[in-house]
């Protein structure tokens, strides 16, 4: 571990002096890189000399401790214990800070929200997802756009997709990717049952156009006319977008804007994104051949949380969290399932990591 800080170390004085060159400076996307890399390695920098100096301290004792001074050993023998236990601390902290960072974490996210098995009920549950989502985004200052969505009647979906723009979008919501599932009466029901209905949510890394190439050759794109509720045609144009992606079978569709020009510029985004999932989803794929983790973002058909009305409750299957706080949940109160989430992987990988080191 000592020579995996050093490394960082030295690393971090070779971009010190990179970010004072003048010819770097003037090269943006470069300088761009380099103070996002200085930004993410300063915590561990700042910890492992912290470290690095504890080290020295408890060797510096451990040699007292060897010779003959008596009066020297006894106040040492003191001091060496508190000492040991802050390095044990101290290690765990930076084992953690050491898992390699995804890639994909400061991406901006786009989040595509499905109505499951369960009617109405289940669209309607899509809508509050949809809506817990924007008021956690609101908390986080992210900023929304709604892409694309299909309402039904009483405030539900069918299907909602949009996207979310901040610091760290990917990495926060990642892990909410799965089967939603949810238990409560629902509004529409006179006799009291409860029923059970669920959502799938994908959350996907919003593309840059590095991350994906595409051939415009393997594009097909059709226009046609925007339809409202109930099939009456909203407007007159061809304003309605269907871009179908050849190689990989991908159809995306797009007709909430009113002119062409948009509604493309949106499929073309959520398309870029869902091939960038589909190349994902392989890579993690032989990962998690290598090794299964609980806590994955590639599976969607997982069934990850219950949303149970009756008892006020939310549960996380993947780490058996529960927590009697459903309605602050409902409102956006995101942050204490998320961050247990990513500890749970954290720690995952830190087994995955020893095992393999």
């Amino acid at each position: 571990m000592i020579n995996k800080l050093q490394e960082i170390q030295q690393r971090f004085e070779e971009i010190s002096d990179e970010l004072a060159n003048p010819d770097v400076v003037t090269n943006q996307e470069k300088y761009r890189k380099l103070t996002k890399e200085h930004k993410d390695l300063t915590p561990i920098v700042e910890k492992s000399k912290e470290y690095l100096q504890l080290v020295k301290r408890i060797s510096e004792d451990v040699e007292i401790l060897n010779s003959s001074d008596e009066e020297l050993k006894e106040l040492v023998s003191e001091e060496i214990e508190d000492l040991r236990v802050r390095e044990e601390r101290l290690q765990e902290e930076l084992k953690v800070m050491l898992i390699p960072k995804d890639p994909n974490d400061d991406k901006n996210a786009i989040v595509e929200i499905r109505a499951g098995t369960g009617g109405d009920e289940a669209a309607i549950f899509a809508g509050d997802l949809y809506r817990m989502y924007v008021k956690y985004a609101e908390r986080k200052n992210w900023k929304v756009e709604e892409l694309s969505g299909s309402m039904i009647g009483i405030g539900g979906f069918k299907e909602v997709i949009f996207s979310l723009s901040g610091h760290n979008v990917y990495g926060t919501m990642k892990f909410e990717s799965g089967v939603h599932r949810v238990q409560r009466v629902p509004l529409t029901e006179t006799s009291g049952r409860i029923h059970t209905s669920a959502a799938t949510v994908a959350v996907l890394p919003e593309a840059e156009d590095v991350d994906v190439e595409i051939d415009p050759g393997d594009l097909r794109i059709d226009t046609y006319r925007a339809s409202g509720a109930g099939g009456q045609h909203v407007n007159k144009v061809e304003s309605a977008i269907r871009i179908t992606h050849l190689p990989s079978g991908l159809v995306v569709t797009c007709q909430d804007e009113k002119s062409q020009h948009k509604n493309k510029a949106k499929a073309l985004k959520i398309l870029r994104s869902r091939l960038l999932a589909l190349k994902q989803a392989e890579h993690e794929a032989e990962i998690a051949a290598q090794r299964r983790s609980m806590v994955s973002t590639g599976d969607r058909s997982a069934k990850i949380k219950t949303y149970n009305f009756p008892q006020g409750r939310v549960t996380d299957h993947r780490i058996n969290l529960t927590l009697y706080k459903l309605e602050d949940v409902m409102q956006g109160d995101l942050d204490e399932l998320i961050e247990a989430v990513k500890i749970a992987h954290n720690m995952n990988q830190l087994q995955s990591s020893s095992h393999h080191s």
